[in-house]
């Protein structure tokens, strides 16, 4: 299913080669040698053929309401040609062709299940999509993404019966810091479902989609079957994936650490503080108490805190919230109670479901063979994951240049977020809803 899209922007990048994904116009994002104009009404023929000499052109279609399309032999680019022609005084209007493309929908049977992506209360991808492939870095191509979880379903082994997700994109080999070694499967399906939001393969006619499709997982096991760990393996997760050379680390994971005090986890720390001087950027869960503060590891500065918002557009009844809450994304769930702000009255109702989350993941727990989409997945875990892919696509595109600092990275997500809530920042929503359109909309100069 395609919908057509002008391409409006000169700050887009100018061409893309084709994929695999879909076809890809080389050309630029106009044609090349035309501009459509409006003469002026007290133009006589003569000036215009006059106006047409000067750039070698002649009128080759002319449409009903006066409009003319002109191609043209000399070497000015379009926006220049319609400029001269506007200074001449000839055209009361000009402009180059632009290119209409088809907007990338992929034809996955599952994505329309997939609100979180596309949806009103999403987080607009496939505009990003568009804006990533003509970058000429479709899908997020070539970021490394870690994955510090319960591990991901990359692999077939017989030893357990365990089989590879078979929509999985490409996934590199890991660690696993709970049985130390190198096999980093997942025994409980949050992980495999956090890294299928990432790079779940894409217009494939299967299942549903990732949003940085082109992007790679390095699967980093710090919580096993049942998904608990500790704070010593996270942070150790957290050391390999920086000396591995990840862009992003997803943590979808929170620390019960409310007997800490002021002081934290010292060698939680010390790991994050790491992963900031290596230029990675650490995007974690807010967490699911319902609770106005939230924890660690989301609460560190260095870190990126994601709640998470219903289909309706609401603060989830399960989303920490609170002054260390950076923006929020779709996780899934009911809507938290409404608070008195003209959004909340407008959007949201105590209790009221929506949908989940749908990604391909374990469709039984327990067995480590059979695939699916299941329900029930909804979270911060869910929320930050998209973060995290987000993150892939920006840095990926170059939209902050080369080799972005996680400082940039956070400031950057953080002000191209959707503004909901009160107005600007908030506890409950922090600076908005994510949006993957905005945060691959080229800065202008």
């Amino acid at each position: 299913m395609l919908s057509l899209s002008v391409v409006a922007s000169l700050a887009l990048a100018a061409g893309a080669s084709a994929s695999s994904e879909w076809a890809s116009d080389r050309s630029g994002v106009y044609a090349q040698r035309e501009v459509i104009v409006r003469w002026r009404p007290d133009t006589d023929s003569a000036r215009i053929r006059a106006a047409l000499r000067s750039i070698s052109g002649k009128i080759v279609a002319r449409s009903s309401d006066g409009s003319a399309l002109v191609r043209y032999r000399s070497a000015l680019v379009p926006r220049d040609a319609a400029f001269k022609l506007r200074a001449l005084r000839v055209a009361s209007a000009a402009s180059p062709n632009y290119r209409a493309r088809a907007s990338f929908v992929p034809n996955d049977p599952a994505f329309a299940r997939q609100w979180h992506l596309s949806s009103q209360l999403g987080i607009g991808v496939p505009t990003a999509w568009d804006l990533a492939r003509r970058a000429r870095a479709p899908g997020g191509r070539g970021v490394r993404v870690a994955v510090v979880d319960t591990g991901v379903a990359y692999g077939n082994y017989r030893r357990c019966r365990c089989r590879r997700a078979p929509d999985l994109g490409t996934v590199e080999r890991g660690y696993d810091f709970v049985d130390r070694d190198r096999y980093a499967y997942d025994f409980n399906g949050h992980g495999t479902h956090v890294a299928q939001t990432i790079v779940e393969r894409t217009n494939n006619a299967r299942a549903g989609a990732g949003i940085a499709y082109r992007a790679r997982v390095l699967p980093v096991r710090v919580l096993d079957e049942l998904g608990e760990g500790t704070a010593w393996e996270v942070a150790e997760g957290i050391r390999y994936a920086v000396r591995r050379k990840a862009k992003v680390v997803n943590l979808s994971v929170t620390l019960d650490s409310r007997d800490t005090g002021s002081g934290g986890i010292p060698e939680l720390q010390a790991a994050l503080s790491y992963a900031e001087r290596n230029g990675v950027l650490v995007v974690a869960a807010a967490g699911n108490a319902s609770s106005e503060t939230v924890p660690l590891p989301a609460s560190y500065p260095t870190v990126l805190a994601v709640g998470a918002t219903t289909l309706h557009g609401c603060l989830a009844t399960y989303s920490n919230y609170g002054g260390r809450l950076d923006l929020v994304a779709p996780g899934g769930g009911a809507d938290a109670a409404p608070l008195a702000t003209p959004w909340d009255r407008s959007h949201c109702r105590a209790g009221r479901r929506g949908a989940d989350i749908y990604q391909e993941t374990f469709l039984v727990p327990g067995r480590f063979d059979r695939f699916g989409l299941p329900p029930g997945y909804n979270g911060t875990s869910m929320a930050a994951a998209q973060v995290s892919a987000v993150a892939a696509l920006v840095v990926a595109s170059r939209v902050l240049g080369e080799n972005p600092t996680p400082a940039a990275l956070r400031q950057w997500l953080r002000a191209t977020a959707r503004d909901i809530g009160a107005p600007g920042r908030d506890d409950r929503y922090g600076t908005g809803l994510l949006d993957a359109a905005a945060a691959l909309t080229p800065r202008r100069p």
